[in-house]
């Protein structure tokens, strides 16, 4: 049988978080030179180096079992694939642009307005669903200067910060999605055993990056609203201390909301507060 098959983009940032993904869930590989096939170490598996674009369809036409690419590129590509997990990284906002100065109320006023993006399928959608029958100028790559160029009366594309459109003087006019890397899955769903290894390995570390293990010393008799500052995933683990009188717990908190449990615990009197990162998990 042949070897299961990950495509993943072969350069830019995304390749770099896929690889660093992968190898943190035990699919370890190496990538000789510009070679386009790696094998991942003591598993049945080829990782496949590609053009972050083409993930999508290839994964739609069987070329590869699974793959790592944007949510937006999926909805772009207009092909049918099983999103598996949301990878928790890459998270943006695909929106609808125009110059500072526009004085348009809604979408509907954009009637055959020239809309310069390199999203023509998920614009073209939305436009029309919203009263405008646009004129687009499909491009690739960065757009934001098509309308000082005169090409274009507004653009869509990926926002992250909002520092570019601002330095072109561009407003967002309308949020179109929001989109993030996701691990998409061919509908054949060849060899489902591990595939679903795959997932359960990469939610494993998903998951592990937004939590921390907090562990912390309390007085019994606070050990009720303590529980409700750290309740932990299922529940928090209470173990007893020399001293009766107090006990030790331990509980998965949100990464984000370390700091404020924290304090909230040293508030209550709790004593001996650790933060511990957690590398991979199974919940």
């Amino acid at each position: 049988m042949e070897n299961f098959r990950i495509g993943i983009p072969s350069k830019g940032r995304l390749a770099e978080v896929a690889t660093e993904l992968l190898g943190e869930a035990g699919l370890k590989f190496r990538r000789q030179d510009r070679s386009l096939f790696a094998r991942v170490r003591d598993m049945p598996i080829d990782i496949t180096f590609l053009r972050t674009d083409d993930i999508p369809v290839l994964c739609a036409e069987g070329a590869i079992d699974m793959g790592i690419t944007g949510s937006d590129l999926v909805q772009e590509a207009e092909v049918d694939v099983e999103t598996r997990m949301n990878l928790g990284v890459g998270k943006c906002r695909l929106a609808l642009c125009v110059p500072e100065e526009t004085e348009w109320q809604n979408v509907a006023d954009m009637k055959e307005c020239r809309v310069a993006t390199s999203f023509p399928n998920v614009t073209r959608r939305y436009l029309e669903a919203n009263g405008a029958t646009p004129h687009l100028v499909n491009l690739s790559g960065s757009v934001e200067v098509m309308i000082s160029l005169g090409i274009a009366d507004a653009i869509v594309d990926l926002v992250e910060t909002g520092s570019t459109l601002a330095a072109n003087r561009l407003k967002i006019f309308a949020e179109i999605g929001n989109y993030e890397t996701i691990l998409i899955q061919n509908q054949q769903k060849r060899q489902p055993e591990l595939a679903d290894r795959i997932v359960r390995r990469l939610e494993g570390v998903v998951i592990a990056r937004d939590y921390s293990l907090l562990e912390y010393n309390i007085q019994r008799d606070k050990l009720a609203e303590a529980e409700k500052i750290t309740p932990g995933f299922n529940s928090p683990t209470i173990n007893p201390l020399e001293d009766n009188a107090w006990c030790a717990v331990r509980a998965m908190v949100k990464r984000k909301e370390v700091i404020d449990v924290m304090e909230r615990l040293d508030q209550l009197g709790a004593s001996a507060i650790l933060q511990t990162n957690i590398a991979n998990c199974r919940l």
